[in-house]
């Protein structure tokens, strides 16, 4: 029996992704629920484990493509008679593929068979260790290489490329050591003439140049999101700049405490959960306004994003129910959030349904700035860098210069329905809290 796995929707009616990475071969074994490769969404990286158990016939898709939601990406057979691959779908190795029967060649070289791997216990879906989760087929002879009419050893999709770009094969030199040709190498030659008609040319010296990606996936969605975030919200913010002397010196404190021992705790997490508590005087901080039923929603629960920046682009995800939390559980929670967005693997879920963020820019050095608010969101606070600075203390006669920690805080809101008296009295307990963490006993 043969099976192919469709792309799936993975999570908020996905309709596309791109193939990010194969972790299978054709020809491998694998087991329900092994990985087989990682896609990419308008949200994250997610790996996708199989449906099916038996035989790699095929991989449908290369890597780098972007497919709807229910084209077949693999195919896979139940047996080892089953497992012979396409050569017009298969996209595993293309360098592989099956020759042109018109000019094939034997091929001295076979492959070693590999010996196969214990099975190990069956994982649940999208969890488990990448490692050593499929087993390795005995492999048969590996496909030989076609010869040119001058003997020129060059595999098809290689011969194609050569023909396609008026490449003279004999003038390719082969990089593999056993003389075949690969499109790579027929690349990195072109079009360029026969070795006998070409003149010295004095190599150019380097003048930079520039490199383009392009704009999809999780970048692509990041864009549009901020464009009709800024667009179409009348963005007001505000700020304040504060002593933050006893914040620095609190989380010294707790970095000590045995109840946070396995919590990272930063200037971060007292901001957080100043940030909650501010919000029991400032409800509509927590609101979003939904135009299209012509009402604002009270959200009677926090669920707090903390942007963190991935290689793949900016990620929100958000901490469910934070005001709900101890600080330990804030931490902690906090902690594995930022620690999964930065392999940019977040899973949707944990992207979706935010209520209000919190952007943190301290680390880059940064003292302030104006951030965009995060779609279906009303405000966002944003954190600047906790720097040591000359400050005035005391008062009257006792008023003097010290040296104290000083961060800026700002927020941006939604001018519809949060005036400036609302968000103004948010920031400012925020910053008191911030300022003097034990203010927080008046909330």
């Amino acid at each position: 029996m043969v099976n192919e796995f469709k792309l799936p929707d993975v999570g908020e009616g996905l309709t596309e992704a791109e193939i990010v990475e194969w972790h299978v071969a054709v020809g491998d074994v694998i087991k329900v629920n092994d990985p087989v490769c990682d896609i990419e969404t308008a949200k994250s990286v997610v790996e996708l484990p199989s449906p099916y158990a038996g035989v790699v016939q095929a991989l449908l898709v290369e890597v780098g493509t972007e497919v709807q939601v229910g084209t077949p990406i693999i195919r896979i057979g139940d047996s080892a008679e089953e497992s012979v691959p396409d050569p017009e779908t298969s996209v595993s190795d293309p360098e592989e593929s099956v020759p042109d029967p018109e000019e094939s060649v034997p091929d001295a070289e076979t492959s070693v068979p590999e010996q196969e791997e214990p099975e190990k216990p069956l994982t649940l879906v999208g969890y488990g260790s990448k490692e050593d989760a499929v087993v390795r087929r005995n492999r048969t002879a590996a496909a030989p290489a076609a010869a040119a009419g001058n003997g020129v050893l060059a595999k098809p999709p290689a011969r194609k490329l050569a023909r396609d770009l008026g490449v003279d094969l004999a003038t390719v030199t082969p990089e593999r050591e056993d003389g075949v040709i690969t499109t790579a190498d027929v690349e990195a030659l072109k079009g360029a003439p026969p070795a006998e008609t070409r003149e010295p040319v004095e190599p150019a010296a380097p003048v930079g140049g520039e490199r383009r990606e392009p704009i999809k996936g999780l970048r692509k969605q990041m864009g549009q999101a901020m464009v009709d975030s800024a667009f179409t919200l009348p963005h007001v913010t505000i700020w304040t700049t504060i002593d933050v002397t006893r914040t620095s010196e609190l989380v010294g404190e707790l970095k000590t405490d045995r109840d946070f021992a396995e919590v990272r705790v930063s200037p971060l997490l007292i901001v957080a959960k100043a940030a909650l508590l501010a919000m029991r005087r400032t409800p509509i901080i927590n609101s979003w306004w939904d135009e299209a039923a012509q009402e604002i929603v009270f959200k009677e629960y926090v669920n707090l994003g903390i942007a963190a920046a991935t290689p793949r682009g900016l990620q929100v995800p958000n901490v469910k129910g934070a005001d709900r939390m101890s600080l330990v559980e804030l931490g902690a929670a906090i902690n594995e959030l930022t620690a999964t967005a930065r392999t940019g693997k977040t899973p949707p879920a944990d992207q979706a349904g935010g209520t209000f963020t919190i952007t943190n820019i301290g680390p880059f050095g940064i003292d302030g700035g104006a951030p965009i608010i995060n779609p279906g969101e009303s405000a966002i606070l944003s954190v600047g860098a906790f720097k040591r600075q000359p400050w005035i203390v005391g008062t009257g006669d006792d008023e003097r210069i010290e040296p104290r920690d000083v961060c800026t805080l700002a927020l941006s809101f939604d001018h519809r329905h949060i005036d400036g008296e609302a968000g103004s009295r948010y920031l400012a307990d925020v910053a008191k809290i911030v300022g003097d963490p034990s203010t927080a006993l008046l909330f």
